[in-house]
């Protein structure tokens, strides 16, 4: 499973574009227990969302000409510029080119064969995410695409992803895990849209880890949030259910099973 254990191709940062920064610190912070420290000039303003002094994520005021409020999910890479070459040459595109930020590390924003947006993170000063797994911090990413067979093709071509089959509810799912570690190190799944009527759309959806799925989902509408999907039990995975904060930034939450082992 997902672990600040980041090796190439795992998910190692996510952050947050909205268009009130305060706004979502008050969301978040109500839901998860998080405390938002913003950052200065330098850095326009991007700050991190914390629990217990822990990093869980990034967050920024963005303007609509960057996009809908959202959150984007970042992959490790080695080398940034290469992974966006291997994105180019795959038929993905580069929304935002390799830069350094400052001492932390080196990002860019690409997009996938079907113009699904996702980060890239070569580690600096800055390693990821503090905390994973944790109730109040990221445990699990889904992919929703309308091919699943090119979507893996494209995560393999330029992250190195090796996918698995699973049988989850009596259902095939497919999860991604990094190049060269065991299945066990799978950190998200493949979705197909037409097997979900309730997504419209391709993008990437973080799971949230919490202790209590109904209570978060009852806070998250008390909060201001909407409830996209219920709260719902899958066997042998846990109960999960899909919200969107305020501004429509969309997430979900689960209350995994313990693992066997």
């Amino acid at each position: 499973m997902l672990t600040t254990r980041y090796v190439t191709g795992a998910p190692n940062w996510i952050d947050l574009g909205t268009p009130d920064i305060d706004d979502a610190a008050a969301f978040y912070g109500g839901l998860f227990d998080w405390r938002f420290q913003p950052g200065g000039p330098e850095v326009g303003g991007y700050g991190l969302f914390q629990l217990g002094g822990r990093t869980t994520a990034g967050g920024m005021r963005t303007t609509p000409e960057q996009g809908p409020p959202s959150w984007t999910v970042y992959f490790q890479t080695p080398d940034a510029d290469a992974t966006a070459r291997a994105a180019e040459q795959a038929r993905g595109s580069v929304a935002v080119q390799p830069m350094d930020v400052q001492d932390l590390g080196r990002m860019a924003i690409l997009a996938d064969r079907a113009g699904v947006p996702f980060g890239l993170w070569q580690p600096g000063r800055n390693k990821g995410l503090e905390v994973v797994q944790e109730p109040g911090s990221l445990c699990w990413v889904e992919l929703y695409t309308a091919d699943v067979p090119a979507a893996a093709a494209f995560y393999h071509s330029v992250l190195g992803l090796e996918t698995f089959g699973a049988d989850f509810a009596g259902g095939a799912y497919t999860t991604f895990n990094p190049a060269g570690e065991s299945e066990d190190a799978m950190f998200g799944g493949v979705v197909p849209l037409a097997g979900d009527p309730g997504e419209e759309e391709a993008y990437w959806l973080p799971y949230f880890e919490v202790a209590d799925t109904d209570a978060t989902v009852a806070r998250a509408e008390e909060l201001g949030g909407t409830v996209r999907l219920p709260a719902t039990d899958v066997p042998s995975v846990g109960r999960l259910a899909k919200l969107a904060d305020p501004h429509g930034a969309r997430f979900a939450v689960i209350r995994s099973e313990p693992q066997q082992g």
